[in-house]
């Protein structure tokens, strides 16, 4: 607790100082402006200086009183307004020449004491002097390769131009060689030199621009070389701003994100299993705060250390990031919803996701997603709840037609017991340890039927029309004495749950009895072996009380 006091008072403390020592600054630089030039003695360029700005007042001034002798004199309009013109050129420079001699005479700025003018405030100005250096930076960088560039085009399009002129000085002089009028000669013989001036004139230039190349080319450095200059100059300068912004950017986010977990456990209901909106409107507020302290404390270091490069650099990386984030407010719009669980989605509710019902644990920047029955965590970015839509769901409702190590039967007749479980695959190992693997999806189409929950054998039993006195009251007691004696015999007594046995119908053959078995979900592996021991029970206890069993007839009339 004492640390925490200590700390605090420390930033009040801070707070406070910070302010009156910038301001204790501000007054000592206002102070050494004035002082600076304070020395009594003129060292002898300054009196060259003042001097020579003498003689050029003096000149201007006399400049100045011949021109207004002109104007007075002048009768044309024209003539009076280039004198004018003049004139006022004139005034400005002397002006000028006046405040140099004063400026240098008093070792003082004259602008301190003047009026401060009203200035008007232009963002796009603001904002091209704010990015200036970082663009003069790049430009300063790329000189040496831009230079180079400009000097090979300027060779290719010179040679270009000597090659035309060639042409043309040798047409005249083609020309020259095949005419035999005298005009046209004489106009050929004065168009000749001028063309071979020119040619002359570009052929100058061109071997200028060559020998401008091959300088640059011979004050180029190696690759490795430049490479190793330009980076060991980087680590001295900027590459270390740029590390200490780095660590000073991570340190202040680490602090306040510690600082805000802190600060939310003391908020009534954070230890609920689902937290509140003002629990997720905190955490939410908390995290854009440490997002613009961050890019805050990314300016103040290059501030600090007064690199305008890195700086006007940041500035425009952080005006292009909004520019881009411009247009995707309506999905940070949504997401902030989410997060404040009043979106679509919230937590606790059921949804479907990939076509299997989910149960939404916590949404953040990963959402969880949790499956009771698969026992499967599914981590998703919020995004990929956007378009999702969640409902509050009953307690009894399914999460899934059966959990690891069930059997089942699917309706393409499989049988076997699950054993790989997930969102994206569900295996089946069948007896005598086949594997079978379906998509997750399939196999729900595949509308299984979990036997591990318990589950029901009915087998249909025909007996002859002999029969029919008792076949509704005492052939079905004593048949279900019978089955479950037999059952208790082979040792599935303690997986039976209910048996009955029932008349079902009348057939064209036969009077058919109903055994309904229902036995537990312990059983399931031998669900097919009790299918068949019910008949075989059924055929046993037809032999031991003279049952006749009947068979199809076919009968043929005429």
């Amino acid at each position: 607790m004492m640390k925490y006091r200590a700390v605090l008072c420390f930033l009040v403390i801070f707070c406070v100082a910070f302010p009156f020592h910038l301001f204790a600054d501000e007054k000592s630089t206002l102070k050494d402006t004035l002082n600076k030039s304070a020395d009594p003695e003129k060292d002898e360029a300054s009196i060259k200086m003042l001097f020579s700005i003498s003689e050029l007042k003096r000149s201007l001034s006399q400049r100045i009183t011949g021109k207004k002798a002109l104007l007075e004199k002048s009768t044309s309009e024209t003539e009076k307004a280039g004198l004018e013109s003049e004139i006022a050129k004139l005034d400005e420079q002397f002006n000028d020449a006046r405040a140099d001699f004063e400026r240098i005479a008093t070792g003082v700025d004259i602008g301190l004491f003047l009026g401060k003018k009203e200035e008007t405030f232009d963002w796009k100005e603001e904002l091209v002097s704010l990015v200036e250096p970082g663009i003069k930076e790049i430009k300063r960088m790329t000189v040496n390769a831009r230079n180079k560039t400009k000097l090979k085009d300027e060779v290719a399009y010179y040679e270009d131009l000597v090659s035309i002129a060639r042409n043309a000085v040798k047409n005249i002089t083609e020309l020259i060689g095949q005419t035999e009028d005298r005009d046209v000669k004489k106009n050929l013989d004065s168009l000749l030199p001028e063309w071979k001036s020119i040619e002359k004139q570009i052929t100058n230039k061109l071997h200028i621009a060559n020998m401008q190349l091959s300088e640059v080319n011979n004050k180029e450095k190696s690759l490795i070389e430049s490479s190793g200059i330009s980076i060991k100059k980087f680590f001295r300068t900027r590459g270390l701003y740029l590390a200490i912004a780095v660590i000073a950017c991570v340190l202040a986010l680490l602090l306040l994100r510690l600082g805000a977990r802190r600060l939310i456990k003391l908020i009534p209901g954070y230890n609920l299993a689902y937290k509140p909106f003002h629990i997720r409107l905190f955490d939410l507020l908390a995290r854009i705060a440490a997002l613009f302290v961050t890019l805050f404390v990314l300016v103040l270091v290059f501030y600090i250390f007064e690199d305008w490069v890195l700086l006007s650099l940041s500035i425009v990386f952080f005006l292009g990031l909004g520019w881009t984030v411009r247009n995707t407010v309506p999905r940070f719009w949504k997401q902030s919803c989410l997060m404040l669980n009043i979106g679509a989605v919230r937590e606790g509710e059921r949804m479907i996701y990939l076509g299997i019902p989910w149960m939404v644990k916590s949404i953040n920047l990963f959402c969880v997603l949790e499956n009771p029955e698969m026992e499967v965590s599914l981590r998703l970015p919020i995004e990929a709840l956007q378009d999702q839509t969640s409902r509050p769901f009953h307690k009894k409702e399914p999460w899934f037609p059966c959990r690891r190590n069930d059997w089942v039967i699917l309706s393409d007749g499989t049988w076997g017991k699950v054993k790989g479980l997930s969102h994206e695959m569900v295996e089946i190992v069948q007896p005598g340890s086949a594997r079978k693997t379906y998509q997750t999806v399939d196999f729900l189409a595949q509308a299984p039927l979990n036997l591990s929950t318990n589950f029901t054998l009915k087998s249909i039993f025909g007996l002859s029309y002999d029969l029919q006195k008792d076949i509704t009251g005492k052939i079905p007691e004593i048949l279900t004495a019978h089955i479950r004696e037999a059952i208790q015999k082979e040792g599935y007594e303690e997986g039976l749950i209910h048996l009955q046995v029932d008349f079902q119908a009348a057939n064209s053959s036969s009077l058919d009895l109903v055994v309904i078995a229902d036995f537990k979900g312990g059983m399931a592996p031998q669900y097919y072996k009790l299918s068949r021991a019910i008949q075989r029970w059924c055929v046993d206890a037809c032999t031991a009380n003279n049952w006749e069993i009947p068979f199809p007839q076919l009968t043929v009339h005429h």
